[in-house]
C-alpha cells in the first residue's frame, strides 16, 4: 500500500514518464487512457478525502494527471456521461455507508436513553472485576515462572501444560477487561446524562456530538477531514445530478422544438399538396369546360356546315330545275 501510494505521488509530481530515458519517445496523453483516475477528472478522487481517518480508503491505484483532466473538461458532454455515472455510483456507495452509520448511531442513543443501569451496581461490579483481574494476573505470572523452571529442568510436557493453563486464564482476564470497558462507557454516558449533556449524531458524517458544546469544538468538528469529505461528496453528487437534469431538460426542449418544426413542415407540405391538388382540379375543370366549349363550337360548326350544304344543295336543285324549265319552254316555242 505504501509503495503504490509513493508511486502515485511520484507520477503526479514528475509525470508518468518519469522512468523513461532522455531519448525515449513520450506517449501522448489522452484522457480516455485506462491508467488515469476517472473520479479525479470528473470532480476529485474520494481516496484523497479521508487520509489518516477511520474512513481512509487507501491510496488511489490510478494516475491523477492535470493534463488529462484539462482534456476531459474540453471534451463533449455526451462522451463524459459514463465517467460521471461511475463517479456518482462510487460516491453514492460511500454516502450510503455513512447513512447507515448515522442510523445506527441514532438507534444507539435511543437505546442508551431508555436503558438506565444504577451507577452503584456498575461501580461494584467493576470493582469485583478489577479484583478478579488482579488475582488472575498474579496466577498467570506465577504459572509462567513455574513453567520456565520446568522447562529449564527438562520437564517439557509439564511446562506446556502450565502454559495452556496460562492461556485459559488470560482469556478469562481479557473477558473481564472487556466487561469493565463496557461498564466504563455506560458510566460515561450516564454521567453525561446526569450532567444534562445530551448527545446527537452529525447528519453529515455520523459522529457523536454533545448538544450545546463549545463553539471551538464544533468548529473543529466541522473542519475535520471526515465531515468535510462527506459534505464534499454529497455536494458533488447533487451538482452532477442537477447538471444532468438541466442537460436532459435542454435536450428534451430541443427535441420538442424539432418535433414542432417537423409538424410545421408537414402542415406546410400538406397545404402545398392541397393547393396543388386544387389547382390541378381547377385545371381539369377548366380544360373540361374548354373541351365542352370547343365541342359545342364544333357541333355548331358542323350544324352550320350541314345547313350550308343543305342550302347549297337546295339552290343547286332549284337552279337545275330552272334550267330544265327554260329548256322545255324553248323547245315548245320552236315546235310552234
Amino acid at each position: 500500500m505504501a509503495v503504490s501510494a509513493a508511486a502515485a505521488l511520484l507520477d503526479e509530481l514528475m509525470g508518468r514518464n518519469r522512468n523513461d530515458g532522455p531519448n525515449a519517445q513520450k506517449k501522448p496523453v489522452h484522457w480516455e487512457d485506462p491508467e488515469f483516475c476517472k473520479y479525479f477528472m470528473v470532480k476529485f478522487c474520494p481516496h484523497d478525502l479521508f487520509v489518516n481517518t477511520r474512513a481512509d480508503l487507501g491510496a488511489c491505484p490510478k494516475v491523477h494527471c492535470e493534463e488529462a483532466k484539462t482534456q476531459y473538461n474540453e471534451a463533449s458532454s455526451r462522451s463524459k456521461i459514463q465517467y460521471e455515472d461511475e463517479f456518482v455510483a462510487f460516491a453514492t456507495s460511500l454516502l450510503n455507508d455513512v447513512e447507515r452509520r448515522i442510523e445506527k448511531g441514532k438507534q444507539r442513543l435511543e437505546l442508551m436513553n431508555k436503558t438506565e443501569t444504577p451507577v452503584s451496581h456498575s461501580n461494584s461490579q467493576s470493582q469485583k472485576n478489577q479484583e478478579q483481574i488482579k488475582l488472575l494476573s498474579e496466577k498467570i505470572n506465577g504459572l509462567v515462572q513455574e513453567a520456565e523452571q520446568m522447562g529449564t529442568r527438562g520437564h517439557v510436557e509439564e511446562a506446556q501444560g502450565l502454559m495452556k493453563l496460562c492461556d485459559q486464564l488470560k482469556e478469562e482476564r481479557d473477558t473481564l477487561r472487556k466487561q469493565n470497558e463496557s461498564i466504563h462507557w455506560s458510566q460515561t454516558y450516564e454521567l453525561a446524562a446526569a450532567q444534562e449533556k445530551q448527545m446527537e449524531v452529525c447528519e453529515v458524517c455520523g459522529a457523536f456530538l454533545i448538544v450545546g458544546d463549545a463553539q471551538s469544538r464544533i468548529d473543529d468538528h466541522l473542519m475535520g477531514k471526515q465531515h468535510m469529505g462527506y459534505a464534499r461528496l454529497k455536494n458533488a453528487v447533487n451538482e452532477i445530478q442537477e447538471q444532468r437534469k438541466k442537460y436532459l431538460e435542454e435536450r428534451e426542449k430541443l427535441r420538442e422544438e424539432e418535433r414542432k418544426k417537423r409538424m410545421d413542415r408537414t402542415r406546410s407540405n400538406s397545404k402545398d399538396v392541397d393547393r396543388h391538388s386544387r389547382n390541378a382540379n381547377n385545371d381539369k375543370r377548366s380544360k373540361s369546360s374548354r373541351d365542352r366549349s370547343h365541342h359545342r363550337i364544333d357541333r355548331k360548326s358542323e350544324r352550320h356546315e350541314r345547313e350550308r350544304r343543305r342550302s347549297r344543295s337546295r339552290s343547286d336543285r332549284r337552279s337545275s330545275n330552272s334550267h330544265r324549265h327554260r329548256g322545255h319552254n324553248g323547245n315548245s316555242r320552236r315546235d310552234h
